[in-house]
């Protein structure tokens, strides 16, 4: 039967339904939504449980620089790493530390690969690789003495995403929204967009914005930034918004029903994202036309379009800011500098420092910074000793002291926290671990990371985990 003579409400089997619904492409978007596994949480979970206070920022976007760039090129000025370039590193810094790719091998010290500036007004150091970030040093909160503790790339970004290197905990996207929900009716309250560029693109499996064990319509969603944004959510040909539109409600009402009769956590996130999915049909074409931006501000961030770009990212990601979408994640691949180090920190500058610097200066001039948290980072940071040969000498993975840079809404600008020790290894002011950082976003999101918490098989779960975890007032304007 085709499907302009389908009468929907003819039809009572709900098998039968479902297997047409399929042709009105509108199940495999919704249903592209479910991957996140939902248990039953304690009350309603469509009802966020917070806030516990008032917050400081309405939305946070993540810039993370996957791969993990080097704190000694970027951030963390180090004359005494430099003094003793190509010397033997001294064993007292390195002795029983977990070690990525060197292990068994001599360790020399490979010294800073570009000059540190004093920028802006506050004269924070920069390096001069990043010119444009530079140029907003005065908003910009440096964490110098960030830990994690994970060494490779996949369990590290599972530790920034989740606090924990267990897979199949929930993502902190998943967990701001479960806490303050989405101010969002039209697009998904957690957004994640990829880029790649530079050496060696380590591969981001979607588990690092799971749900979780949280309820699966907080998991976040991908979209393409060039080409389909979302599969499946386009209107099949020769089906209209108005016949959309009844099978969205023929299915809501046969899922309500089942829903009286035994609650699940996963039909109601079924049924909402059924919803969520036909208001996209509309919202989403509009959000990645960017026809409508004016020639400088496409210059200002460094693209031409939706071209699939960090810069075209950074775009979408004030975009989406402007909507309503409450965490916003941008992942750029290609910052896994084991060798050939200053070639690729130039090719990874180039793509991701403008853009970055201008999604600061877009949301100040719109004031919207002020109630938003920018994340400038990656997973760890590289080691003071070398990989490789004279020019093609790169670093390996660090996870004992790296820097994050913070911009926005609640946070202290032109402004360096903590430090590492003279030759960049170890943390030795204030150190900050992934978790302190996760208990501060929370914290400026108005949730307190402690009462932010959902039980799961016996356990009170909670994304700062059991580990001591602190607020870094410090760093707070």
């Amino acid at each position: 039967m085709g499907a302009d003579h389908m009468d929907l409400h003819d039809l009572t089997s709900r098998r039968t339904f479902l297997e047409h619904a399929g042709r009105f492409g509108l199940g495999a978007a919704a249903l592209g939504c479910l991957d996140g596994r939902a248990t039953r949480t304690d009350g309603d979970p469509a009802t966020p449980v917070g806030p516990h206070h008032t917050p400081r920022i309405k939305r946070v976007i993540w810039l993370c620089m996957a791969g993990g760039p080097s704190h000694l090129e970027t951030f963390d000025p180090k004359t005494e790493l430099a003094r003793l370039d190509g010397q033997p590193m001294p064993e007292s810094f390195t002795r029983g530390q977990p070690i990525a790719q060197l292990q068994g091998q001599q360790l020399k010290v490979l010294g800073p690969q570009y000059r540190f500036l004093p920028r802006g007004e506050s004269g924070l150091p920069v390096a001069e690789c990043l010119p444009h970030l530079a140029s907003v040093a005065d908003r910009l909160c440096v964490i110098r003495s960030m830990q994690t503790d994970q060494i490779n790339h996949d369990p590290a970004h599972t530790v920034m995403n989740t606090g924990t290197s267990i897979s199949g905990r929930p993502s902190m996207g998943s967990w701001v929204q479960y806490g303050i929900g989405s101010e969002s009716q039209d697009l998904p309250g957690f957004v994640v967009l990829t880029s790649k560029g530079g050496r060696n693109p380590q591969p981001i499996a979607s588990r690092q914005w799971s749900a979780g064990f949280l309820p699966g319509r907080l998991q976040g969603v991908e979209f393409q930034s060039s080409g389909d944004p979302v599969h499946y959510v386009n209107t099949p040909g020769g089906i209209t918004l108005e016949q959309q539109r009844q099978l969205v409600d023929s299915i809501g009402r046969l899922n309500a029903l089942r829903q009286q009769e035994i609650a699940d956590p996963a039909r109601a996130t079924r049924i909402a994202q059924y919803e969520l999915a036909f208001r996209m049909q509309t919202s989403v074409p509009e959000l990645m036309d960017l026809a409508d931006e004016p020639k400088e501000i496409l210059e200002m961030y460094g693209t031409e379009g939706a071209d699939g770009s960090f810069a075209a990212n950074c775009l979408l990601a004030r975009r989406l800011a402007e909507r309503g979408v409450r965490f916003i994640q941008l992942y750029h691949r290609g910052w896994d500098h084991h060798g050939d180090l200053v070639k690729y920190m130039d090719v990874c500058t180039r793509l991701c420092d403008q853009p970055s610097a201008a999604l600061i200066k877009d949301l100040a001039q719109r004031g919207m910074l002020d109630e938003t948290l920018v994340v400038w980072g990656g997973e760890f940071g590289r080691t003071p000793m070398f990989q490789g040969k004279g020019s093609q000498a790169g670093r390996d993975h660090h996870i004992r002291g790296f820097s994050m840079a913070l911009a926005g809404g609640g946070v202290k600008g032109g402004f360096a926290y903590g430090a590492t020790d003279e030759l960049g290894y170890h943390a030795v002011e204030h150190p900050v671990h992934v978790r302190d950082l996760h208990a501060t976003m929370l914290h400026l999101l108005g949730l307190d990371h402690e009462r932010l918490s959902v039980k799961h098989q016996g356990l009170d779960m909670r994304l700062t985990g059991v580990e001591p975890a602190r607020v870094v007032h410090e760093i707070l304007a």
